[in-house]
This record gives C-alpha cells, sequence and structure tokens, in this order.
C-alpha cells in the first residue's frame, strides 16, 4: 500500500513539468502578502427521476493565504490555509465533508543561487468534532487538537521561486496530540498515542514539497507533498500526505475548483464498519465545486 500511495504521488508531480522562470523581485519590497477566499457550491436535485437519486447540497469555505519575507540573504514563507464545508443530504442530514486548519513557516537563509539552510515548522488540525456515522447513536471520533500535527526541524532546500520548493530536513521532531481523554481512554490509544496520554513524540526526517503551474490560459494546478519517516519506529512506514488542486479561473471572481488529498499513517486506524472493523488505509478526500473567488 504504502508503495502504491508513492508511486501515484511520483506519478502526479511527473504529469507536468517546471517551464517557468522566476517573477522580476522588487528588492525594496520586505513582505509580499497575498491570498484567496474561496466559497464553493454543489448541488444536485431530483424530481420524478427514473434513475433515482439523492437530493444533496454543499458548501465549502476555503481560506489560503501568504506572507513572506525577504532581506538580504534571509527569507520567512509562511502560509495558512482553512477550510471548513457542510453538506446535506436527503434522509442523512448535515455533515461536514472538509475540516482543516494548516500552518506552515520555512525560514531560510541563502546558501546558493536557489539553495537555502532551512528551519521548517508545520501544524495541522481541525474545527469541528468528527462523528462515526455507523453506530447508533453516531460516535465521536475526533475534534479540535484532536489530533493534532507539529513537525520542526533544520534541514535544506531547493527554491526556485514561490511556486516551486523542496524542503529537506533530516533531523525533525514530531507531536502527535490528542487532548480529548475520551478519545485516547480506549485500549490502544487513538492516532498513534497511547491510552491515557495525551501527546506522542518521534523523530526522522520529513520532506515538504510544493509545485503550482499554469497547465493553461486561466487553469493551474497545485501539488503539495509532505512525508515522514520516524526513526524511531518503523522508519520504513513513510507518513505520506499529498493534495492536488486544479483551479479554473472563469471571470475575475468566479472559479471552478477540484481538489483531491490522500493520506496513508500506518498509525491512524480507519473505522470501516460498525465501529469495530478498523485498521490502517489509504485515506482520500475529493471536493468539487463552482463558486467565487476574491483573490488579493
Amino acid at each position: 500500500m504504502k508503495k502504491t500511495v508513492l508511486l501515484l504521488i511520483i506519478s502526479c508531480f511527473g504529469l507536468v513539468s517546471y517551464a517557468q522562470e522566476p517573477a522580476a523581485v522588487d528588492t525594496t519590497k520586505r513582505w509580499t502578502i497575498h491570498g484567496e477566499n474561496t466559497f464553493l457550491i454543489n448541488q444536485s436535485s431530483f424530481s420524478n427521476w427514473a434513475a433515482g437519486g439523492v437530493n444533496a447540497f454543499a458548501g465549502n469555505l476555503l481560506f489560503n493565504y501568504d506572507f513572506n519575507y525577504k532581506k538580504d540573504k534571509w527569507s520567512w514563507d509562511n502560509k495558512a490555509i482553512l477550510g471548513f464545508g457542510l453538506s446535506k443530504q436527503e434522509d442523512v442530514g448535515v455533515r461536514k465533508n472538509d475540516d482543516k486548519i494548516i500552518l506552515n513557516s520555512l525560514v531560510g537563509y541563502k546558501a546558493a543561487q536557489y539553495w537555502l539552510y532551512t528551519f521548517y515548522a508545520n501544524f495541522q488540525t481541525q474545527f469541528a468534532t468528527g462523528y462515526d456515522y455507523s453506530t447508533t447513536p453516531k460516535r465521536k471520533i475526533s475534534r479540535a487538537f484532536a489530533p493534532a500535527y507539529l513537525i520542526f526541524g533544520p534541514g535544506f532546500a531547493y527554491k526556485r521561486s514561490d511556486n516551486f520548493r523542496i524542503n529537506i530536513s533530516p533531523a525533525a521532531s514530531r507531536i502527535v496530540i490528542v487532548t480529548d481523554k475520551a478519545l485516547n481512554s480506549q485500549e490502544g490509544g487513538a492516532f498513534g498515542v497511547k491510552q491515557g496520554k495525551t501527546t506522542d513524540f518521534q523523530f526522522g526526517a520529513s520532506l515538504d514539497a510544493y509545485y503550482k503551474v499554469n497547465l493553461m490560459e486561466n487553469i493551474s494546478f497545485e501539488n503539495i507533498l509532505k512525508l515522514y519517516a520516524n526513526y524511531l519506529d518503523k522508519p520504513q512506514n513513510v507518513v505520506t500526505d499529498y493534495t492536488g488542486n486544479l483551479f479554473m479561473k472563469v471571470n475575475k471572481f468566479v472559479t471552478v475548483n477540484a481538489g483531491v488529498q490522500l493520506i496513508y499513517d500506518d498509525k491512524t486506524e480507519i473505522i470501516r464498519k460498525n465501529g469495530v472493523d478498523k485498521g490502517p488505509a489509504l485515506q482520500v478526500k475529493q471536493i468539487f465545486g463552482a463558486g467565487l473567488t476574491y483573490k488579493f
């Protein structure tokens, strides 16, 4: 399974080749701040439809901000991604279909034209409680800071532009956080954190890569890849997190977005049926919709 995930990600990166030169930089400007606020809508409705169907409506909010600083040989790149979405299906009710808080920070000191010495940090968690709906009553399986993931460490990076960079940290710490005692009171713990504990400390190597390319006019494709190998416990079981986003611009404010996220973590048990059958598995999330985007 792990080899399959990695091959899939490598294939996604291989679909496009880097062909852009970095844009001219205003050397008197220290901070570059820009972002996107997006509201996506996805709706389906059926009435007397012979083939059958379920009425559904979904709405998603996505905030994607960049705060980048540069002075002499120093640079400091920060990205904040906040996303939340709800869907309502007939006979099912309202459930969340997206929920994420992602904060990235990369401090760099220029070593060569495209190479930097770096210190990298990444934090991920969610806003709201998640449930297993296969049981009656529904069962809580996650909430804010349960889990949360913090990775940080020194390393080096190849940065061609704001749209293409790879950072490698051979000595990265990773802390898995589960603050909900009820979630972690079960036998075996939760999300790799031992029963009764709130954190699990790991030490290993991480890779963080970002690549965004314009496929054609008004269509761009974004790749985000995160890998982590824990030296202290089965380093061959690489934690893999890949996100691919396709952005299609209709006009200044209207966009069509499609995204997929693939996660594999052998310490995260996925509930498959009735809250009993569970184990590690490839996690897949897909989002597609049209909506309004405001950029600055």
